[in-house]
């Protein structure tokens, strides 16, 4: 869509599709080349295991074990595990609205190293065996006695343990040992007591425990990840992971879409704002400081309807795709903009890519909805929608359609716009009979971007050159069979120095028009002459929606995602604003409730997670990808994807340092506990320490870890400042000494007991339990526990928030799990004091914050999320100095529908994380669910697994008409 979003109306670009189209096919060679990495090591442990058994069954008769017990079962164990996550099962989100994230793969690595990996897989994994696995206990060696003495075989009774694809308890020996070794195995395969049973893919197998140097080994994409078991767990075999009491509710989404999209922002009659962004629709109130969230939908919500009588709204969204690679069907929700319940979904099945624009009749008083679908024919759908009926259908053309509207007083006549075309349907039963715009002898536009209806039942349309142009109904009568009569240009007016992307009537009948590059907002009398003009400030974008407010004033959405509220005579204040790229950066503030972001746009900005305000925002001079700020709060580190990194004071935004490590991206930056140390993990495989000195002021590069065969990914400090443990693209888990010159520890079950003060590393024994079964390694991208190491929360690629219980060390562990998102979720991370989560959106550009409640402690009370001491800011985007300016709020007048104050409504009881059976109540065709219920499987809708309540219950004042 990219031809009809930039002003200067070019054609869309086919580089985006090539670079796409290169990006598949270098992924499909890097799973060929996995493939045979993984066939290769299957064989081999394979081979190892036959000349195993034979070598124990012709040596150790007196042990003799059935094939079915013992060897064959221990085969099946190894090769269903490598077989189970070896492959690339797990699917990212790529929607037609947000393309693939950076793959995070193996691969990351040069093409001579991936040959040289390839050709080499089995001594590298025969090396990291000896090199990760701990000393047989009768095996001579000069280095000191592991923490557990050698321990007697025994057969211990206990439970079996759940496990998901690919874990298993691994000897603590190589397949190729003596012969003790050897008898080792066929003992332990034939003794029933010591297998644990496993489950996957429907087939039941036993994998071998150990008794010396417990770990638990796990294979990711055919890699071995050994984690060690810590001293004070006795038996691994009763270990459990329960759900945590802890719930999210999502108190407050920053942001909005306005890059893509068009009149998306609306006035409710509640005094609510009502916008979009990612898969919800928020209600803001902008007097109160309240959101209230619809949080009905399954991906990206792209266009917004709102009914004749102001409370009902309809929303469209695309396509999507869950984890299981089951597509999600783009449909039309309508619903109850009061109770937040869903009144219908329509077009399950019907709709190919997403909605496109869609409009609600006006003359028989908003019975019927007319929908665009987003595919190439671009298909033209008039619903009852009440009945949940299809009424017509057509294809209306193969070009881009820009928007679709009911005429008000003729209610056969559809209008719908797009590149180079105007369209006048007549509906006439199951029949659409379209009639095309003739120019004539006026210049024919590129696009035809917008489209009202004036008090005389003309049409006026607005363009890509910026014309107004007013359609009028021909006179001569059209023979009856003939199509409708025709609409002609009765006048033309230049409006705007660029395109026209916006119109919107007001109630008394002059005309608001939005342009794209002027930025204007022009007011039209009557008669169609200029008024009066106001031109949006640069640092906001060009304008992609207006609307009428309260009184004199208006609404408008601007392509830098802002929501601004503005009079000719005032000026603009800004009301919602945020990210306008891809959004990876986040940091919490070690003593206050705020939190810092950063983004693709070159942007850091720092937040008020109490007023939900930017308390200032700065642009860098690269793409940020990652901060953390200083223990004491005076600074924070920002790291960028050139290798650059810049620290910042946290209360002016001045540049207190800057520094640059590498060439490629830096992936984390990680103050120690003390603030003396500040670790850069990049993306050229070295983790670069600094020592830090000033409150965080003066830097000086202390040393280098070098180790890794991929990428950083995650690292974490001990609470002692000397220990540091990291994360790689390659799935490896490494350990550092810091004080003796950043030394790689070899031996990583010395580490298995470290205490880490903060946990964000994906892999580890305490961690394990949240990657799902069958993930390809890239699933997860990022992890964070709680300052009290209660619970973990997790931003995975499939747009979802988990919540698991700190430590989760059990296969497949069980999470509460949260929609909002509709992209990859890129970060989370607790506030300082562990009340609030923050969790960002990659293309979405979002921002959500969650508050943690216990399912006990939800009362009715808590649905509507006010501020205590409401505030406006107004920032301006200065790299050098951002101010902040509080302007004077006016009294407003309450929300009415019929010029006196109404009574709230009270709130139906509602449970934060009803039981399954009870998130989706039974209910017939006039019953609405509620709005974050799942849609009954007549409508062919995937379950929802969000255990999230729409976020506010609490209703504004206004009764709905009966």
């Amino acid at each position: 869509l990219d031809g009809y979003r930039d002003d200067s109306m070019s054609g869309a670009s086919v580089s985006d599709v090539n670079d796409r189209l290169s990006a598949l096919e270098l992924r499909v060679q890097q799973q060929e080349d996995e493939l045979t990495v993984m066939k290769a090591a299957l064989a081999d442990v394979l081979r190892r295991l036959a000349a195993s058994e034979d070598s124990a069954a012709s040596t150790t008769k007196k042990h003799f074990v059935p094939p079915h017990a013992g060897g064959a079962a221990l085969r099946e164990a190894y090769s269903m595990s490598c077989i189970a996550n070896g492959g690339t099962s797990g699917r990212k989100r790529d929607s037609t609205s947000v393309t693939r994230k950076e793959t995070v793969s193996s691969a990351a690595k040069s093409g001579a190293d991936r040959k040289k990996e390839i050709s080499s897989q089995r001594s590298q994994m025969e090396e990291i065996q000896e090199r990760e696995e701990p000393p047989h206990p009768k095996a001579s060696s000069p280095s000191p006695s592991p923490p557990h003495p050698p321990q007697t075989p025994h057969t211990p009774q206990g439970p079996s343990v759940k496990r998901s694809s690919g874990m298993e308890r691994s000897q603590s020996s190589t397949w190729e040992g003596s012969e003790e070794n050897r008898n080792k195995l066929v003992k332990a395969a034939s003794t029933s007591k010591l297998l644990a049973k496993v489950h996957i893919s429907n087939m039941s197998f036993s994998l071998s425990a150990i008794l010396e140097g417990n770990l638990i080994k796990m294979f990711m994409r055919g890699r071995p990840i050994t984690m060690f078991i810590p001293s004070d767990v006795e038996n691994y075999v009763d270990v459990r992971t329960e759900l945590p009491p802890e719930r999210l509710k999502l108190e407050w989404v920053y942001g909005y879409r306005g890059r893509d999209c068009r009149a998306n922002v609306y006035l409710l009659p509640t005094g609510e704002i009502v916008y979009f962004i990612a898969s919800v629709v928020v209600l803001f109130n902008y007097e109160e400081r309240t959101q209230r969230h619809y949080l009905g939908h399954t991906d990206c919500v792209k266009c917004l309807a709102i009914h004749p009588d102001k409370i009902r709204i309809a929303t469209g969204q695309l396509a999507g795709v869950d984890k299981d690679g089951r597509a999600l069907q783009p449909h039309v929700r309508i619903w109850d903009s009061v109770s937040l319940s869903t009144l219908q979904v329509i077009g399950l099945g019907t709709f190919e890519r997403g909605v496109g624009s869609l409009a609600f009749s006006k003359a028989d008083s908003g019975q019927h909805l007319s929908v665009i679908d987003d595919c190439n024919d671009h298909m033209l759908t008039v619903w009852d929608w009440q009945k949940k009926s299809k009424i017509a259908e057509i294809k209306t053309t193969n070009e881009v359609v820009l928007a679709v509207e009911f005429h008000p007083t003729e209610p056969n006549t559809i209008v719908t716009c797009g590149k180079s075309h105007i369209f006048f349907w007549t509906w006439t039963g199951t029949s659409l009979a379209r009639k095309q715009g003739i120019f004539g002898k006026y210049e024919k536009p590129k696009f035809i971007q917008c489209l009202a209806f004036l008090s005389t039942g003309d049409i006026l349309t607005g363009d890509s050159g910026g014309i107004l142009l007013v359609w009028t109904r021909s006179s001569a009568e059209t023979p009856t069979g003939k199509g409708p009569r025709a609409f002609q240009i009765s006048r033309q007016v230049k409006g705007h120095e660029g395109s026209v992307f916006c119109m919107c009537e007001m109630r008394s009948g002059t005309l608001l028009t939005g342009g794209g590059k002027d930025r204007k907002i022009i007011l039209w009398d009557h008669e169609l002459r200029a008024d009066r003009d106001i031109e949006v400030p640069d640092q906001y974008g060009s304008i992609r929606a207006v609307s009428e407010g309260k009184g004199e004033e208006f609404l408008v959405g601007t392509s830098r995602n802002f929501i601004l509220r503005g009079t000719f005579n005032d000026g603009f204040l800004v009301e919602v604003q945020g990210h306008t790229d891809e959004l990876w950066g986040l940091a919490s503030h070690p003593s206050k409730e705020m939190f810092l972001t950063c983004a693709q746009d070159r942007l850091v900005c720092l937040w008020n997670s109490t007023d939900h305000s930017l308390q200032w925002s700065r642009t860098v001079e690269e793409h940020g990808h990652c901060a953390d700020f200083h223990p004491s709060g005076a600074v924070v580190a920002i790291g960028t994807h050139s290798g650059k990194w810049y620290v910042l004071d946290a209360e002016t935004t001045d540049l207190v340092a800057i520094h640059t490590d590498g060439n490629e991206q830096l992936s984390v930056m990680r103050f120690s506990v003390d603030g003396s140390l500040l670790a850069v993990g990049s993306h050229d495989n070295f983790i670069y320490l600094y020592t830090v000195s000033e409150r965080g002021r003066k830097y000086s590069r202390y040393g280098k870890c070098t180790g890794h065969s991929s990428y950083i990914t995650h690292l974490d400090w001990s609470p002692d400042n000397n220990f540091i443990m990291s994360n790689s693209g390659d799935y490896e888990i490494l350990y550092w000494d810091v004080p003796n010159g950043c030394k790689l520890i070899r031996n990583r079950s010395e580490c298995k007991d470290f205490d880490w003060a903060t946990y964000t590393c994906v892999l580890g024994y305490h961690v394990f339990g949240v990657w799902p079964e069958g993930s390809d390694g890239t699933d997860i991208n990022a992890l964070i526990r709680s300052h009290n190491r209660k619970v973990i929360a997790l931003a995975d690629d499939f747009c979802k928030v988990h919540l698991f219980s700190y430590p989760c060390s059990t296969p497949k562990a069980p999470s509460h799990k949260y929609s909002a998102h509709s992209s990859h979720v890129t970060n989370v991370s607790f506030l300082y004091n562990d009340s609030h989560l923050i969790s960002t959106g990659g293309k979405d550009t979002s921002i959500m914050q969650w508050r943690l409640v216990e399912k006990t402690s939800l009362s009715l009370t808590d649905g509507l999320i006010s501020n205590p001491a409401p505030r406006r800011v107004e920032t301006t985007f200065n790299p050098a100095s951002p101010t902040v300016a509080t302007p004077t709020q006016e009294a407003m007048p309450p929300p009415t529908t019929n010029g006196t104050q109404e009574s709230p409504v009270t709130p139906p009881p509602l449970e934060l994380a009803p039981p399954a059976s009870e998130l989706t109540p039974p209910h017939s065709e006039s019953t609405p669910p509620p709005s974050d219920s799942t849609v009954s499987l007549k409508d062919s809708l995937e379950p929802s697994d969000d255990t999230a309540t729409p976020s506010d219950e609490g209703l504004p004042p206004l009764t709905p008409p009966s």
